[in-house]
């Protein structure tokens, strides 16, 4: 793999809880709209999945909760979630000025 395509792997798909919780701050959502959305905003398409797989996480580690709504599970970011998201979007923005 060249190195452009891992950064972009890891950046993306490795790193998709960034964008989970980007999208959830944005407002509730059901999980299986979140690949869709991902792709159109964002440009990559992870796998269903993995999406699924990445929100148990944030659930379990409090950066999401979730509730049931017309029989579907419905997403949201918590406070603890928004902070992890500015923190993240800190290191980015270090990283650039340092490259």
């Amino acid at each position: 793999m060249k190195p452009l395509d891992r950064l972009y792997e890891h950046n993306t798909k490795g790193n998709l809880w960034i964008y989970i919780l980007s999208l959830l701050k944005e407002g509730k959502m059901h999980a299986w709209n979140i690949q869709t959305v991902i792709e159109k905003k964002f440009g990559f398409k992870p796998g269903r999945i993995t999406a699924y797989r990445v929100l148990y996480r944030l659930e379990e580690q409090k950066l999401v909760k979730s509730e049931t709504q017309e029989r579907r599970r419905v997403y949201q970011i918590t406070d603890k979630g928004q902070k992890q998201l500015v923190l993240a979007k800190q290191f980015y923005q270090e990283i650039v000025k340092k490259i």
